[in-house]
């Protein structure tokens, strides 16, 4: 499971790109999982968008993650789904995708973590490490909570929140698998190239 740059695609700060257009140069530019993510569509439209993206991201051989939408990810083949703290419990969800089926959740906590772990998530994803404008009322946890949280839980841990090519150096060094993005990549007239930029650090610390 590679999880070295989880490209988290929206298309509300994405210049008005689709998702299938964000997710493609993304993976052109070295991305290892793409995150569909969005608010505002409804199921059948998600559907639709995740049929193509599970299509896209076979062809780089890249994971594939819904947030939030365990039946959307199960009706399109993704690899995984993404739940925060509000959505349906880890446990839950485990029970109904099975043993084989990613399940990430988000973090912001030591405690949290050991929670997510407890109950069957295959990967956390610590925020918010910095301000970020693609979340609102975020709790900032900084480069100390996340060594906290990367220092109890035995899963990979990957951050989320803020993260750009001028702070990723700080990232990594915490012993992050890897780390997740939306506005520094999908917010960029030239995706492609903010995505290898930033693989290109990455690899630095993961070789």
């Amino acid at each position: 499971m590679d999880l070295s740059l989880y490209v988290i695609t929206d298309e509300r700060i994405g210049l008005g790109r689709s998702h299938l257009f964000l997710a493609e140069e993304a993976l052109r530019g070295g991305a290892t999982v793409i995150q569909l993510r969005d608010k505002e569509k409804s199921g059948r439209e998600l559907y639709k968008i995740g049929v193509k993206l599970r299509e896209i991201t076979k062809k780089y051989k890249a994971l594939f993650i819904v947030n939030d939408r365990l039946d959307i990810a199960l009706a399109v083949g993704a690899d995984g789904v993404h739940l925060g703290m509000n959505d349906l419990p880890i446990s839950v969800a485990r029970r109904i995708a099975g043993s084989n089926f990613i399940i990430g959740a988000s973090v912001s906590s030591p405690e949290e973590a050991v929670l997510a772990e407890k109950e069957g998530a295959d990967y956390i994803s610590a925020q918010s490490i910095f301000e970020t404008s693609s979340k609102e009322d975020v709790k900032i946890i900084g480069i100390e909570g996340l060594k906290t949280i990367v220092k109890v839980s035995s899963l990979p841990v990957i951050a989320i929140g803020g993260i750009n090519r001028d702070n990723v150096r700080d990232v990594m060094k915490t012993g992050v698998k890897g780390i997740a993005v939306i506005s520094a990549i999908v917010s960029k007239e030239d995706v492609k190239s903010a995505t290898e930029e930033l693989k290109k650090i990455v690899l630095e610390f993961l070789g």
